[in-house]
């Protein structure tokens, strides 16, 4: 597909905007040498359980299985976790850093179409990440699942930001780093484009992304040489 058939691009949030990586640091400050493990691990409990809470018709926003995933994780790791050090490391999910090519990119791909987030997060945590980055003005909606009461990749989680944006969704791009995302917005019918940045093995779930690329630089080229 050209670029100039697309009328909007909707992005995933976490580890496509924002790096969820960026929370190693203050890990590693409450408890030295085990950083890397509970940022790793905290990531995969908070996937587990959207798809989880999913499956069982149990939802919970984000925000709470984030905090839940944090439990488990130092559960997990035998850490002993205060009230007083949960709260600051979930603070860090308001102050998520960007990758580093993001805000230029996005700057360029704004002044092209029309940009949305589409994402688990709960309003208040993409609204105040947003913020803090200093990109609320690069999109036109930021869009979280808690309306729904179900999170991606449910068709229906994509479709509505078909009906928010009010463009088919033939004509929407879909930009996520996630690849179960990535084919799940595939599955439903977007022009997909996955950001592989850690080159990883595409899974087996018999779809695949329209185009894998590796920064979002690489997508603000092919908009740029396509509208």
């Amino acid at each position: 597909m050209n670029a100039g058939n697309l009328k909007a691009l909707v992005f995933d949030a976490y580890g496509t905007i924002y790096d969820v990586a960026s929370v190693f640091q203050r890990c590693e400050h409450h408890f030295p040498g085990h950083g890397k493990a509970i940022s790793e691990l905290w990531r995969v409990k908070q996937l587990e359980y959207t798809w989880l809470r999913t499956l069982m018709g149990r939802y919970e926003n984000f925000e709470r299985l984030t905090e839940d995933g944090l439990r488990h994780t130092c559960r997990a790791l035998s850490l002993e976790l205060s009230d007083a050090v949960l709260r600051d490391l979930m603070s860090e999910y308001f102050k998520l850093a960007t990758y580093s090519e993001v805000p230029a990119a996005l700057e360029r791909l704004a002044a092209k179409m029309p940009l949305a987030i589409l994402s688990n997060g709960s309003p208040a945590m993409l609204q105040k990440v947003t913020e803090h980055n200093g990109l609320t003005d690069r999109f036109q909606a930021i869009l979280s699942v808690d309306g729904l009461k179900i999170f991606k990749p449910s068709p229906r989680v994509y479709e509505s930001a078909v009906n928010r944006l009010g463009i088919a969704k033939e004509a929407i791009g879909f930009v996520s780093s996630n690849y179960w995302d990535a084919v799940g917005a595939k599955a439903y019918g977007f022009y997909v484009l996955w950001i592989n940045r850690f080159k990883r093995v595409q899974d087996e779930l018999g779809v695949a992304p329209d185009q894998e690329v590796f920064t979002m630089n690489q997508i603000a080229d092919w908009v740029e040489a396509g509208t």
